[in-house]
């Protein structure tokens, strides 16, 4: 029992600070739907109007402009204005924060996970030991 709180109190101190929190929370949950995630991967291949990133989906442009306000709004692309065209951008740079939060969770669980399979060994060695 005592492990399980310690993995949990850990995870909870280990984030720096609520308005990391807050990005890491807008970048995860831009993230969290496939509309959004396919926007994403085709503004990673060069910036394009709001138009062009609409045509693949079945939606009105309203409903992808939500996708992309959402996106916006956590720091994920960035929208020049000209006249009435709209073109995006991607802000890579945002995904920074999610990437290191990212790396440290993993070496984290990494960590835990081989001491885990430490303990395994160390007891079937055990168990092996007694059978002899």
């Amino acid at each position: 029992m005592s492990h399980v709180s310690f993995i949990f109190n850990h995870m909870v101190k280990y984030e720096p600070g609520s308005d990391s929190r807050a990005a890491l929370d807008s970048i995860f949950g831009a993230l969290s739907d496939a509309t959004r995630r396919a926007i994403i991967s085709r503004l990673a291949e060069g910036p394009a109007n709001v138009g062009d990133l609409a045509a693949p989906f079945a939606m009105s442009l309203p409903a992808v402009s939500k996708h992309l306000k959402v996106l916006e709004r956590a720091g994920l692309l960035a929208r020049d204005r000209d006249g009435r065209v709209h073109r995006c951008r991607l802000e890579p740079q945002a995904m920074d924060d999610a990437g290191e939060w990212i790396g440290r969770t993993r070496a984290f669980w990494e960590g835990r996970l081989d001491a885990l399979a430490r303990y395994l060994e160390t007891t079937e060695d055990n168990e092996d030991g007694r059978d002899s």
